[in-house]
């Protein structure tokens, strides 16, 4: 195992080259020492907090799109059509019926749960290089003076499996490589399939955007959100749009209501349905359908009854690969508004700043 510093960060490590993010203390260590402590860095601006009213969701709050995968992957035209709705008006969606067996999402949940379970020191073993984002830690932490979320993550490659940093991989948790494998198989199906659709309705052949992806990569983030005294005053995340292509989530709690989109100027809470996935369009789809298909802000809220946890699949162009409107998306009535970037040029710019809304589109709209 490589070395670890007084901080947890480990030495001397080849990174991604995407960036890297300043190691800080662990929440879920803070909270295990002092249940009420909440220190002044999670405190969120006031502007930036919660409302009262938003820790306290309906039962019913559910509105986004729900598409049945298995209608989607038949060919269905109406449920296509669904789809292409819930990515230009919403930019969410949750996802029924979409064959990953229920026993591989409870596996992977499991595997997550006996991750955060191991005492401190064993968790260091897999933390995060002092430059890379793959391990455990804390993500998009590049200020000692910006205000922290109330979340700690593992964050792993796992497609294509050169990529993959195995000694990053909780060896103490039994099961936790086969569970993960065999999610991340089920997920990669999935986003394939989903991205199939996309090049349809953006008027590609099938294999478009997987084509322009060149060799797609899978990266999956593992949350853990620990209890707060002050659920008003934190975020668990803070507001901020994917930087992949799309993004499947799994919620690790059905009964708990944590996850927000924007939508219209207001928070929308989204209520889990167990053993749905919770998709997302991100940046560079955004880019690719130019603006058609919108990446939407979306934030977690911390909670004072039970410790949460989610695991984020993102599906990323190559570094190499070149994002950019495709031409179908392009005409008279709808003008270029993205210019071509290197995607990995792109991810560093995501993965240098702290999350925050839609910034990072910014980045490469064309300039009026």
């Amino acid at each position: 195992m490589a070395p670890t510093g007084e901080n947890g960060c480990v030495q001397e490590d080849k990174g991604l080259g995407w960036g890297k993010s300043l190691p800080v203390p662990s929440v879920q260590e803070i909270v295990r020492n002092d249940p009420q402590c909440v220190p002044e860095r999670y405190i969120q601006e006031k502007k930036d907090r919660p409302l009262d009213s938003e820790l306290y969701i309906p039962a019913d709050s559910s509105e986004i799109p729900i598409i049945n995968f298995s209608l989607l992957a038949n060919g269905d035209e109406d449920e296509l059509k669904k789809l292409d709705s819930a990515c230009k008006d919403w930019g969410f969606f949750q996802l029924v019926n979409h064959g990953i067996a229920e026993k591989v999402l409870q596996d992977m949940k499991a595997a997550v749960a006996a991750f955060f379970k191991l005492p401190r020191d064993e968790k260091l073993k897999y933390a995060m290089a002092a430059n890379d984002l793959q391990g455990y830690g804390q993500g998009f932490v590049v200020s000692e003076l910006q205000k922290l979320d109330w979340c700690d993550l593992i964050m792993l490659i796992t497609c294509p499996p050169n990529l993959r940093k195995m000694k990053l991989w909780p060896t103490t948790v039994p099961g936790f490589k086969d569970a993960v494998e065999k999610y991340s198989e089920g997920a990669q199906k999935v986003a394939e399939e989903l991205l199939a659709d996309l090049s349809s309705l953006m008027g590609m052949d099938r294999d478009g955007l997987k084509k322009l992806h060149g060799e797609m990569k899978q990266a999956m983030r593992m949350n853990y959100y620990p209890t707060c005294s002050r659920p008003d005053l934190v975020l668990g995340i803070s507001p901020h749009s994917d930087g992949g292509t799309i993004t499947l989530l799994l919620q690790g709690d059905d009964e708990i209501t944590a996850l927000q989109i924007k939508n219209k100027d207001r928070w929308v809470p989204i209520k889990p349905i167990p053993n749905a996935l919770v998709v997302n369009v991100g940046d560079a789809a955004e880019v690719f359908s130019n603006g058609v298909y919108r990446s939407i802000e979306h934030r977690a809220l911390a909670n004072t009854s039970r410790p949460r946890m989610s695991v984020a699949t993102a599906m990323l162009p190559n570094d190499e690969a070149e994002i950019g409107p495709v031409e179908s998306m392009v005409n008279d009535d709808r003008p270029r508004v993205y210019r071509n970037v290197k995607y990995v040029d792109f991810l560093r710019h995501v993965l240098e700043n702290k999350m925050e809304g839609k910034a990072h589109t910014d980045f490469v709209k064309i300039k009026s």
